[in-house]
């Protein structure tokens, strides 16, 4: 790649080793070819990495060390490559402005509205944009909820990466909010289940559907699983190993531990009748059995969230669907987790279309729209 060729590319379209801020400033200071595509570019561009969370209408859930805006650098480079959008520069003079349309082509709920704002924004300052809804909001098929003004080959260009982590987003959303209201009168929560570097993405896109959230990792909850069991030589052994490190270590962390049977409930209430325990929730897993018609048998969680008696917080877990969800949430539990809102997930279907006439023509014809 020439340097010419360089200077006409932002910083995220460039190979990782052209990626230095100043080189790349003094390329196109002294570079006198004329580009397809005028870039500016600063020092301070690049290096902050802050996200104006607080003015966030739902912020997203805190993680230590998550850098939102890396993954979305990194979404929009890997769509770039080492040359950019060849084909923008092919076809879109560098000073032709458009508007845009966000458009519906199915029902739910929207997400990530805050998310795409901050794409554009990376790709380009000086894009304009205006929602008619907020994340959270539903949609329905058809319907025009946003649009983007500004330079049409910067529209192009952050188009893919927003609609991919939008409909994502909404996806989980949507089916959060089904399963939520069917839920009731107990809370529901994903897991770790979620697509590899977009935990905090998939998390907030819960919360955005109404759901809450399970721990975002292995840092921020005990969580005695079956294999912690196994290993520590069963699950008083477990708990009481887990009692002393918080003491030693002067941490204070909700605890939770897994049950599979209403022995190990008895085991465990026994435990904590006896000693001063750090533990706050007990999981209840595979206690909802699936019959042969599709209904589901909850006489054993019943009787495991009755042995409890609220002297601890209780979570569901196995078999959890749209289907049985109600079913649970009448039990008593307090929580009901379901990996499937992030693990399985549909994407909500979205366009962005600057020809929206001919869109709505094409997706009428397609029952799309």
């Amino acid at each position: 790649m020439s340097y010419t060729t360089l200077a006409c590319l932002p910083h995220y379209y460039l190979p990782i080793r052209e990626r230095n801020p100043s080189f790349s400033l003094k390329l196109q200071q002294q570079s006198k070819v004329s580009c397809r595509r005028a870039v500016k570019m600063s020092a301070t561009e690049l290096t902050n990495s802050k996200i104006p969370y607080e003015s966030y209408a739902i912020k997203p859930p805190m993680h230590p060390t998550y850098d939102l805006k890396g993954i979305i650098k990194l979404a929009l480079a890997e769509d770039a490559g080492d040359r950019g959008d060849v084909t923008c520069m092919a076809t879109i003079p560098s000073d032709m402005e458009v508007e845009a349309y966000f458009l519906a082509k199915e029902d739910g709920i929207i997400a990530g509205i805050a998310l795409a704002e901050t794409i554009f924004h990376e790709v380009d300052p000086s894009l304009k944009v205006e929602w008619s809804k907020n994340d959270g909001d539903f949609i329905h098929k058809g319907l025009q909820f946003g649009k983007v003004h500004g330079r049409a080959h910067n529209i192009i260009v952050a188009e893919r990466v927003v609609l991919n982590f939008m409909q994502r987003m909404s996806g989980i959303a949507t089916l959060t909010k089904a399963m939520a209201d069917a839920a009731h009168p107990a809370y529901i929560l994903e897991t770790r289940k979620t697509a590899p570097g977009l935990r905090l993405l998939d998390k907030w896109a819960v919360l955005i559907g109404g759901g809450r959230n399970h721990r975002m990792g292995l840092f921020d909850m005990v969580m005695i699983k079956d294999n912690h069991i196994s290993t520590a030589g069963g699950i008083t052994n477990a708990i009481r190993a887990v009692d002393l490190y918080l003491e030693q270590k002067n941490l204070q962390l909700e605890v939770e531990v897994e049950t599979r049977t209403l022995e190990e409930v008895k085991e465990v209430l026994h435990y904590a009748s006896q000693t001063k325990t750090s533990l706050t929730r007990i999981m209840l897993d595979n206690m909802v059995l699936p019959l042969p018609n599709g209904d589901v048998d909850t006489s054993m969680l019943i009787e495991a969230v009755q042995l409890v008696d609220g002297r601890f917080e209780t979570e569901a877990s196995g078999n959890v669907t749209l289907d049985t969800v109600h079913k649970i949430g009448q039990s008593g539990v307090t929580y009901i987790s379901s990996g499937s809102l992030t693990h399985s997930v549909k994407a909500l279907d979205i366009s962005l279309k600057i020809d929206t006439e001919l869109a709505l023509k094409v997706g009428r014809r397609t029952g799309r729209a």
